[in-house]
Order: C-alpha cells, then sequence, then structure tokens
C-alpha cells in the first residue's frame, strides 16, 4: 500500500529536517511540537525561524501542538530529546495508534529512568508494531538544505527496515539497512559524548593532532561498549559509528561540539547550555553511558572523563592531562 501520511513528533530543526525529507517524498506530514510561535510561524510563514532560520518548507508540512494529528499517520518518526521521549510516547500511545504503524527512532540517547535505549523504549509502549531506528552523519543544517547525506536504518525485521529505507530513498538521501539495532543506538548515544570532549580540545586550543587522537581513541571506546551492550563489531565501522562520529566532533553545526569549545575556554556548564537554544544531547548521555559502562564493567576512560567535567566540576585541562598520563597500553587493548 503507498503511504500518504506521515509524522514527526518533534518540532525542533532535526525534525524539522527529516519533515522536509519526508515531505519530498511526497508524504502529507503532521509536525508535532510543543511550541505555539514554532507551530504559526510554520503554518502561517512555511518557515520555522527559530530552528531552521532562512529556509522555505514545503505546503504539505502542517505543524500542530495535538498529538492526535500526528498518531493518525501510516509512519512515525520520534525526534524529540532523549529526556522527555517516555512522556511523549506516553501521549501517542493515549492518542491511539494502529498496530500497522511503523514508530522509527530518530532520538539518540538513552531513557534516563531505564536506562534504555530508544528502540527498546518504544517496543516497551507498542509492543505490536514495526519499529525501526535512523541514524548516520546528518546534521539537520543540511539535510533541510537538501546536501548530499547517507543514513543507516536499523531494524530486526529485515521487511521493516527495506520499507522505512524505501522512504528515505531520495536523489540528495541515501540508506542502507542494518539488523543491528542496538550497534546503531549505542554509536548515536555516545559520539554527542566524544563531541563534547573534541570540543574542550578546540576551546583548550590543543590543535589538529588531540582532537584526531580523541576521535580514534573514542572509537576504539565506543565499539567497547556497543559491543559489551549487544551490538555488532562492524557496525561501529559504518555511518552510525565512525560516519556520525567525525561529522560530530569536527562540524560547525554540532551543538554537542559548540558545549565541548564553551567549557574548554572556561564556561561553566550552565553557561554553555544558556548559549543554547536546543538540547545537547551528549551532556545527559553522558551520564547514562557512564551508568551504562558501570554495569556493563566496560573501560571508558573518556567517557569518565567528560562525566567528571560535566557533573563533577572538573576542570577540562585537566581531565585532558589525565588522558594523557594514564598507564601505557597496547593499542589494541
Amino acid at each position: 500500500m503507498e503511504l500518504t501520511k506521515a509524522a514527526v513528533l518533534g518540532a525542533g530543526s532535526w525534525g524539522t529536517a527529516l519533515a522536509l525529507a519526508l515531505a519530498d517524498r511526497g508524504l502529507n506530514v503532521a509536525l508535532f511540537g510543543n511550541e505555539e510561535e514554532v507551530k504559526d510561524d510554520i503554518n502561517r510563514n512555511h518557515q520555522n525561524s527559530k530552528y531552521l532560520p532562512d529556509l522555505d518548507l514545503p505546503e504539505n508540512i502542517t505543524a500542530t501542538l495535538d498529538i492526535a494529528d500526528a498518531a493518525a499517520a501510516e509512519v512515525i518518526l520520534l525526534v524529540v530529546p532523549s529526556q522527555v521521549a517516555r512522556l511523549v510516547l506516553c501521549q501517542l500511545a493515549e492518542a491511539g495508534v494502529t498496530k500497522e504503524t511503523t514508530i522509527v527512532s530518530c532520538t539518540k540517547g538513552i531513557d534516563p529512568d531505564t536506562g534504555e535505549l530508544m528502540h527498546e523504549l518504544v517496543e516497551e509502549f507498542f509492543p505490536d508494531n514495526p519499529i525501526g531506528v535512523l541514524s548516520g552523519p546528518s546534521h539537520a543544517e543540511e539535510v533541510a538544505r537538501r546536501m548530499a547525506t547517507l543514513a543507516t536504518v536499523g531494524s530486526e525485521d529485515p521487511e521493516v527496515a527495506k520499507k522505512v529505507q524505501d522512504i528515505f530513498t531520495l536523489p540528495w538521501f541515501r540508506t542502507y539497512t542494518s539488523d543491528d539495532v542496538v550497534g546503531i543506538e549505542v554509536g548515536s548515544v555516545v559520539k554527542n559524548i566524544f563531541a563534547i570532549a573534541a570540543g574542550a580540545t578546540d576551546g583548550l586550543g590543543l590543535g589538529d593532532n588531540a582532537k584526531a587522537a580523541l576521535v580514534t581513541r573514542g572509537l576504539a571506546e565506543m565499539t567497547r561498549l556497543g559491543v559489551a551492550r549487544g551490538g555488532k563489531e562492524e557496525t561501529f565501522r559504518g555511518l552510525s559509528g565512525i560516519g556520525d562520529l567525525i561529522v560530530t566532533c569536527y562540524s560547525v553545526h554540532s551543538r554537542n561540539n559548540r558545549v565541548g569549545r564553551l567549557l574548554g575556554s572556561g564556561k561553566t556548564l550552565q553557561e554553555a547550555i544558556d548559549a543554547m537554544n536546543q538540547v545537547a544531547e551528549g551532556v545527559p548521555n553522558a551520564k547514562n553511558a557512564y551508568q551504562m559502562a558501570r554495569k556493563l564493567g566496560v573501560r571508558t576512560p573518556i567517557i569518565d572523563q567528560a562525566y567528571a567535567v560535566l557533573f563533577e566540576e572538573k576542570p577540562t585541562g585537566l581531565a585532558l592531562r589525565e588522558l594523557l598520563e594514564r598507564d601505557p597500553r597496547s593499542e589494541n587493548e
């Protein structure tokens, strides 16, 4: 059956960019958010000036504050911050969703209440629905301008993965499929933490050598943690692993990188957060990933230091120096 209606839960920059991709696919898109001014701007002016300024949106995107308008869609994307995902999914379940509706998590985070990955949280509310995830090096600012983007679609059901892949097959948006949902999601979570650390190296003026080393060792740490959580090692060499890690650590669009730069330049965490108009997922993810690593018994020195900087007020310079001064070891350990 040909799809006609889609919904996106989350009207920030990433949600709006994905809504545009769905609209380009020919779908009528309900974009759910909680800000009246954003809704009015989209519906009256076909723009989301708060989160994606100077960008015209197609007329087949309609913003709404009523989640019931999204519940009737044939495919629903979850794009809200992980801290509120449980609340939004509860509201969606109460609004009523058919068992045929495909739900795709595009949120890069962990449920703070349970430590569940986002697809596990979706399954908690919608155990009988087709569920997938989408992740990769895909900054909203570039997706919204239809710049070439590749991503990975994950689902344990290959038919669901193929269905979502077909939706996100556009002249400028290419997707690959994978059955390693856990690996995809772990990569999407921890890359934001390493982006904060990479930004801190910029804020401290440490140069390209330090950042390249941090990204490389970050990949090793991501892989250790992801495999221990149940992911496949090869996933972390793909788009949702090293691909997303590179773009997040190096791009000027990265909110997490910006938080790190502000911390490295001497700002407090609260000052860094106040400078943002959207959530930097790496901040709550650092606590959640730190707890995951402790539970699994995985060595995660970069995550540990990021946690100490963000939640124990450790100076960024001291954290990076302690990383350098750890006992020598083999690169393959």
